[in-house]
């Protein structure tokens, strides 16, 4: 027997933009930065740019990339109201440095990174290698999901 329970409300999906470059890029690339569906909030994967400089333009810098793109992450999570604290799962997408492994310093920045803004909450994470991402020159593109709330638990 299956039972159906009409008293129950599915919560309806809401987009956010992010101020600057996603306000910039919804005209022409026709995508939002984040959805929050009841407490669970995913955002869509970030990049390295900077709203200072031209779309798309990524510091020369790798490190400089990765922490532009978890502060871009963090913006993206602030416009659906979540935090990094928030967070349960990263994908984070990689071009190598060199040809078999995504290379020293993505690792290390990366983690650098997640204790700089998660702390001792330690998500889950798949790391990607990839030939290549949505702009030319980009090396890293982050996704995370995030439970609002969570990191009160």
């Amino acid at each position: 027997m299956h039972e159906v329970n009409e008293n129950i409300t599915t919560p309806q999906p809401r987009f956010f933009v992010t101020p600057g470059h996603g306000e910039r890029l919804l005209p022409e690339m026709r995508y939002s930065q984040a959805v929050r569906v009841g407490d669970r909030v995913e955002i869509s994967g970030q990049g390295g740019w900077a709203d200072d400089l031209p779309f798309p333009t990524f510091p020369e810098d790798l490190e400089a990339e990765i922490v532009q793109a978890f502060e871009n992450v963090e913006r993206a999570l602030a416009a659906a109201g979540a935090t990094w604290r928030d967070v349960i799962a990263v994908d984070s997408y990689h071009v190598p440095e060199t040809p078999g492994f995504i290379g020293e310093t993505h690792n290390r920045v990366m983690v650098e990174q997640f204790r700089e803004h998660m702390g001792d909450r330690a998500p889950i994470w798949t790391e990607i290698g990839v030939a290549a991402l949505g702009a030319p020159k980009m090396r890293v593109e982050i996704k995370v999901t995030a439970i609002t709330g969570s990191s009160r638990v």
